[in-house]
């Protein structure tokens, strides 16, 4: 009797590979009529649910059968669970998984192919037996950084914080988690100081990553801090907000869901509440500004020194050009280093709302 763990996986495997798949799921009652007698080819996949070759070829095998769903009345892609249908697997000399064979689809003689389990080496394959081009979906560049057992040790522990997900392609947990991973990933794809990344953990150019992180669940999220390959194990949620709330603490930026900046983008706190009491302050004030001004580091300590000169010049300055930067920012097509930098000024800009007008002729 296999053990209760290997028993899981098997499980874990059949529910998550036929969920919302297009690939055929063969028994004894339906193969017949679907592969022998339908006057239709079909590819056959013989597989195992604890066989780690077949979990590998799991998505890829599903993303074969999806490209061509539009061609259904010409070819079946399907598969078979030959561990619990041994019956079938002998009756067509299955002796390893997995097992691929081409059928006509008008008798049991079958062609087992030999080639390569990548999807375009599977798709020439289906291609030319039927003379027709499979459907394959536009997919845009993925943001998430796929990392193995060499450019990991390149970009994970310098000049980035890395968040990093160890995940297997037939896990089911992992396949939940992709598309808010991805979201995640664009939300900082600004933000050349931190990482989003991903190890596939059953690769073979992979494994040695996820052996050295002791990774022992799928999927397992670990943080590596800037100049640093110590792991630290990633337990808070793992919801986009999460997930996003976690790296801007951690790397110390200020990105919103969606990938905008937040309110406090730009803005610098020493010069905040000095900003707002300026009016009050007079002239040893503005001095103190200038000074507190010419003290700070960053990108945007000059433009805080530049709002307060203008704000004492002409009044109304702020709001009117807070006003302006928000008409751009509605009108939309910016550049996403423009959009943060409109954003990062206005968030600045409303530091000094609030304080009474800034005469020049007052400092």
């Amino acid at each position: 009797m296999a053990p209760l763990t290997n028993l899981l996986t098997a499980s874990l495997f059949l529910l998550t590979a036929s969920a919302s798949s297009a690939v055929k799921d063969l028994l004894p009652s339906n193969f017949d009529a679907i592969v022998l007698q339908s006057n239709k080819p079909a590819l056959v996949e013989f597989f195992a649910p604890w066989c780690g070759h077949c979990k590998t070829l799991a998505p890829i095998y599903d993303e074969l059968a999806s490209n061509f769903a539009s061609l259904a009345d010409k070819v079946t892609i399907a598969k078979v669970d030959a561990d619990a249908e041994k019956d079938l697997g002998r009756r067509f000399g299955v002796q390893g998984f997995p097992t691929l064979k081409w059928f006509d689809g008008v008798s049991e003689e079958a062609e087992d192919y030999r080639g390569g389990r990548d999807l375009e080496s599977l798709t020439s394959f289906v291609e030319g037996k039927i003379g027709g081009k499979a459907k394959v979906k536009r997919v845009e560049r993925s943001a998430v950084d796929m990392l193995n057992d060499k450019t990991f040790g390149e970009k994970v522990g310098g000049d980035a914080d890395a968040l990093v997900a160890f995940t297997a392609p037939w896990c089911g947990h992992c396949k939940t988690l992709a598309p808010t991973w991805e979201k995640v990933a664009q939300d900082f794809a600004a933000e050349s100081g931190v990482l989003i990344a991903k190890v596939d953990c059953e690769a073979d150019n992979a494994k040695a990553t996820a052996q050295d992180a002791g990774v022992q669940s799928y999927p397992t999220i670990h943080y590596y801090p800037k100049g640093s390959k110590d792991p630290i194990p990633y337990t808070g949620g793992r919801s986009e907000a999460d997930l996003v709330s976690f790296m801007n603490e951690k790397a110390g930026t200020h990105r919103s869901v969606g990938g905008t900046l937040n309110a406090l983008a730009g803005t610098i706190p020493s010069l905040d509440d000095m900003a707002k009491t300026l009016k009050s302050g007079g002239e040893t004030a503005y001095q103190q500004f200038v000074e507190a001004v010419g003290a700070v580091s960053g990108k945007y300590g000059g433009y805080y020194g530049k709002v307060a000169k203008k704000a004492g010049e002409n009044a109304g300055y702020v709001e009117k050009e807070l006003a302006r930067l928000q008409g751009l920012l509605a009108k939309g097509g910016l550049a996403p280093e423009k959009l943060d930098d409109l954003t990062s000024r206005s968030n600045i800009l409303r530091k000094f709302v609030g304080g009474e007008e800034v005469r020049k002729d007052e400092l």
